[in-house]
C-alpha cells in the first residue's frame, strides 16, 4: 500500500518535470534542429517535413509560417555581437557580407514578430534598396531615429529582433557554423 503514494509521487515529478521542459524548449526556443551563427538563429529544416517536434511547435504557437528549404532561409537575431539582447531604443549597426541569395530582406520586429514600427514607416530594408560600399558589403543602421543612408527604424521597442531572410539562396541547404553573415554591433545607447 504503501507503493502507490510513492509511484504517485513519482509520476507527478517527472509530468511536471516533462512538461516544464517542453514549455521552456517551445516558449524560448526554436527546436533542437536550431543552428546558432554569431548572434544568428537558423532553422534550416523548419518549412520541410523533416522539422523536428519542437520546432514544429514553436511555428504553431508563433503563428508564423516558415521558409521551405527550396525558397530560403531564415536567420532571427535577438542579441548583438556581444551577446547583450537587442533593444530598439539603442543604435546598431548591421555590416559584413551577407550569403549569397537572389533577394535578401532585413526586418526589425519585436519579440512576438510584430512590427517594431507603424503601418506607414519602412518596415523592412532589402538587397534591392541598400547603398553599398566596396570595402565593407552590407552596412545598414538600425536606430529610432533617422539616419543617413541605410537606415532601418526599430521604433524604439524594447523588444528588438532583427529577421534577415535569404531567398533562393544555396546556403539554405548548407549552412555550418562556418557561414558568414553580418555582425550585428552595439554603436550606442542611451
Amino acid at each position: 500500500m504503501r507503493v502507490l503514494p510513492g509511484l504517485l509521487l513519482a509520476l507527478g515529478i517527472g509530468a511536471v518535470t516533462g512538461l516544464g521542459l517542453t514549455a521552456l524548449s517551445v516558449g524560448r526556443g526554436t527546436g533542437a534542429g536550431t543552428l546558432r551563427i554569431g548572434p544568428w538563429l537558423a532553422t534550416p529544416k523548419a518549412g520541410t517535413p523533416e522539422a523536428d517536434p519542437y520546432a514544429r511547435a514553436v511555428t504553431a504557437r508563433l503563428g508564423t509560417l516558415p521558409l521551405a528549404l527550396a525558397d530560403g532561409l531564415a536567420l532571427v537575431a535577438e542579441a548583438d555581437a556581444e551577446g547583450a539582447t537587442l533593444d530598439g531604443r539603442c543604435t546598431y549597426r548591421v555590416a559584413g557580407s551577407v550569403p549569397p541569395a537572389r533577394f535578401w530582406t532585413l526586418t526589425a520586429t519585436r519579440a512576438d514578430f510584430a512590427p517594431a514600427v507603424a503601418e506607414g514607416q519602412r518596415q523592412v530594408f532589402t538587397s534591392y534598396e541598400i547603398v553599398r560600399q566596396a570595402e565593407i558589403g552590407t552596412d545598414i543602421v538600425v536606430a529610432p531615429q533617422a539616419r543617413a543612408g541605410n537606415w532601418l527604424p526599430s521604433g524604439g521597442v524594447a523588444d528588438l529582433r532583427l529577421i534577415l531572410r535569404l531567398y533562393d539562396t544555396p546556403v539554405a541547404t548548407t549552412i555550418s557554423a562556418a557561414t558568414v553573415l553580418p555582425a550585428i554591433t552595439r554603436v550606442s545607447c542611451p
